[in-house]
């Protein structure tokens, strides 16, 4: 086990290379310029090259992302905002615990709804009431995030006036947020605990017990739903991960001052730095809790720590 966490940490430095090639072409070939967008139009041309030289725009493409590379890997640093000239990582770790309060609640919101919807669902498979979960799950998970966000602002606080429609410090503040982040994953954790469920209930050792007069509900949660979690613990990570991303269009909806909305106005402004941090950290927190992920199994499953071995 403890090879496999370094293999998969030693793994994380291409990957998070990767990510930042991709964002920084990106964002290079991205229309606009950041010098502009900082002095404004009125600008000379001695500040305008001053400022260039000053935020090294003035070097070639590959300089300036194996400058930045330097700094990320040597220093830990992420560069500062060419808009407030703050430090990125600073702008960020300030917006940090309203996008982690809002993935994680939405994350457990999805699953302590998605996985007894999905077990109730493979425990009466072809049943109405299998057809209407089933429904559900496909409404909420073609449904897009932001244009729900949008349905529950016009519905709970345009016209019944009961929940806010921005902010996310109370707890009445947090229900649309969490609920329309959280209906895309409740769809995909029910459709993959019941297909897990499904094909466990159908090994040997499920029927067995029910024929030595086991109870069926212990048979259902004690037997079968803790050999079917490995897909669904699976897809709850990636759904954390999906999630993050998806914060980005549900904190801009509901004004929440978190990394998503960060990044929304860093690209409205051309801010790379602010954008390549943002996209970077995320990176890192996905794949962390994908490697959490992998090591849950092991408790899972005793078996799969064998194959770790």
């Amino acid at each position: 086990m403890f090879q496999y966490i370094v293999k998969r940490i030693l793994w994380l430095f291409p990957i998070l290379l990767g990510v930042s090639f991709i964002v920084f072409t990106i964002m290079y070939l991205s229309p606009g310029d950041p010098v502009t967008m900082v002095l404004g139009e009125g600008a000379t041309p001695e500040q305008y090259e001053a400022m260039r030289v000053q935020m090294g725009l003035d070097r070639s493409f590959i300089e300036q992302f194996f400058h930045y590379i330097k700094n990320v890997v040597v220093e830990f640093d992420l560069g500062r905002s060419y808009v407030s000239g703050r430090v990125v990582m600073d702008e960020i770790l300030v917006r940090l615990p309203n996008t982690i309060k809002l993935s994680v609640w939405s994350v457990l919101f999805a699953s302590l709804i998605g996985i007894p919807l999905g077990v109730i669902s493979a425990s009466r498979p072809y049943s109405k009431v299998d057809n209407f979960v089933m429904f559900l799950s496909l409404v909420g998970v073609s449904m897009p995030t932001f244009w729900q966000a949008l349905l529950l602002i016009i519905l709970f606080t345009s016209t019944l006036g009961w929940l806010p429609a921005s902010g996310f410090d109370t707890w009445q503040q947090m229900i649309m947020p969490v609920f329309a982040l959280a209906s895309s994953s409740i769809g995909t954790i029910a459709r993959i605990t019941r297909s897990s469920m499904m094909d466990v209930l159908d090994q040997d050792y499920i029927r067995t017990a029910k024929a030595k007069g086991v109870n069926g509900s212990k048979v259902t949660f004690h037997h079968a739903l803790r050999n079917a979690l490995i897909p669904v613990v699976t897809v709850i990570g990636l759904q954390f991960g999906a999630l993050l991303g998806g914060a980005v269009l549900t904190e801009t909806v509901f004004s929440i001052n978190g990394i998503g909305t960060l990044m929304v106005n860093a690209i409205r402004t051309r801010d790379t730095m602010i954008v390549q941090g943002g996209v970077l950290f995320i990176a890192f927190i996905f794949t962390m809790v994908n490697l959490c992920v992998d090591i849950l199994y092991a408790y899972i499953d005793p078996r799969i720590k064998t194959s770790y071995d």
